[in-house]
């Protein structure tokens, strides 16, 4: 086997070196004629008689490597490139293959993908200062400039529910479902038994929850994953991780990850139906305990807690069901008077530190913060928040979380470097540096 199979192998062991999402940043065949690069987010492409069929050529700072790797691999132009789903580390190079087929006097390259990428490109371009901010508070803790592209190239081919492609006498079938963007498509090469899941499948807990990001579907997403496991499919090319190898591997996950979303779900459902508060859901939901040793079910990106707020506002709004949040007051207005109650701001901030002492970081977050927005050019406010946040960080395990808390932890003044710092139990498997 060649370093990526040898790599799938490790982690459906469960003892890959580093984090699930690791990039080998090599091209390798896989099965006949179909190839895989590994890199932050993959690409597959397959080798026809009619040239090539590419599902996501790359981001924006690696497409051109995976051109080349390609290209010196097969020497045929691309026919189409597929978009499994509208995110940046995806949908970047198709102008490479488009000028390497007009080199060559071929027929133009066909781009294709879901009729809704278009208005997601148009979306960025709406909101490209907010991309940017969220991209670095989520994957950088907070350093470095804020940038997000928008000179896409968008599809000339998209389709609504299901499309047939026939490319040198092969059938590629693409399927529409709503996951962790509304405008995912996953493609069976039907004729190679070849499935690739973009990020419907990413060797993480599904990606359904993010705090910063527009709505996901935990439902339509499950129903999705049952879909593509009933293909029988052999090989799984995923957006994110390793391939998986065998049918019965590739059911497995695909049915392991679709009962892990319709548990959160059917749970949060349950208590929303007795009238629950928000934060009375977050407390009693919990996923599935027979999943949570498999390892392309670990909390590293996302987490469970997310994913039932992403839920909670699909099915019922922004309202948390505590009047006082419905037409709240200002926050630091708030944090002002609570300070003025502790005494002063100094005050609400030793006492912040002092639960975070007693193990209850959780609490002495929400006296830090309220301390800092009463007096927010304290420096002794500020260190003590830095520090609480800090420390937050290194507790936890979701790209998301830590994320944010070491940004906080950076505008306060503390110095983390230029990337987030880990817990411990994943300091040696970094997460990935930029996405969705």
């Amino acid at each position: 086997m060649g370093s990526i199979l040898d790599h799938a192998e490790q982690a459906w062991n469960g003892d890959g070196a580093g984090h699930p999402w690791r990039a080998l940043n090599v091209l390798e065949e896989v099965a006949p004629r179909t190839w895989f690069a590994s890199s932050f987010a993959n690409m597959a492409a397959f080798d026809t008689d009619e040239g090539l069929v590419i599902v996501d050529p790359g981001a924006k700072n690696n497409a051109r490597v995976k051109f080349e790797q390609l290209r010196e691999a097969v020497d045929r132009p691309a026919h189409t490139i597929i978009y499994s789903h509208g995110h940046h580390d995806h949908v970047w190079g198709a102008d490479l293959y488009q000028a390497d087929a007009k080199e060559r006097g071929g027929r133009s390259v066909q781009v294709v993908a879901h009729e809704a990428v278009p208005a997601r490109f148009e979306r960025y371009a709406r909101t490209e200062g907010y991309n940017g901010v969220i991209n670095i508070r989520q994957f950088r803790g907070g350093a470095g400039t804020p940038s997000w592209p928008t000179d896409h190239i968008y599809p000339d081919t998209t389709y609504a529910q299901e499309l047939t492609l026939t490319v040198g006498g092969e059938r590629f079938d693409l399927h529409h479902a709503r996951g962790e963007t509304d405008d995912a498509t996953w493609v069976y090469a039907a004729d190679r038994k070849v499935l690739a899941t973009g990020d419907l499948f990413v060797w993480v807990v599904p990606n359904a929850g993010n705090p910063q990001k527009v709505q996901r579907f935990a439902g339509e997403w499950a129903a999705a994953l049952r879909r593509m496991a009933a293909t029988g499919a052999e090989l799984l090319l995923p957006g994110h991780g390793a391939p998986i190898v065998g049918a019965e591997r590739i059911r497995q996950a695909l049915e392991d990850t679709a009962r892990y979303l319709e548990t959160i779900e059917e749970q949060t459902l349950a208590a929303m139906n007795e009238g629950l508060r928000l934060d009375e859901v977050l407390d009693r939901v919990q996923p599935p305990e027979d999943l949570a040793h498999r390892p392309y079910l670990q909390p590293v990106y996302d987490e469970p807690d997310f994913i039932v707020r992403n839920i909670w506002r699909l099915y019922g709004g922004w309202y948390d069901g505590l009047p006082s949040h419905l037409k709240p007051a200002p926050d630091q207005e708030l944090a002002t008077m609570v300070a003025s109650l502790a005494g002063s701001p100094e005050a609400l901030a030793e006492r912040a530190r002092a639960l975070a002492a007693d193990g209850n970081l959780r609490l002495a977050c929400h006296l830090a913060d309220w301390a800092w927005l009463a007096a927010p050019d304290h420096e002794g406010v500020r260190a003590i928040r830095g520090d609480l946040y800090q420390w937050r960080a290194a507790t936890e395990r979701s790209t998301m979380a830590v994320g944010i808390f070491n940004t906080v932890a950076r505008e306060m003044g503390l110095s983390l470097g230029e990337g987030p710092t880990f817990s411990a139990q994943e300091r040696s498997s970094r997460a990935p540096k930029e996405s969705e």
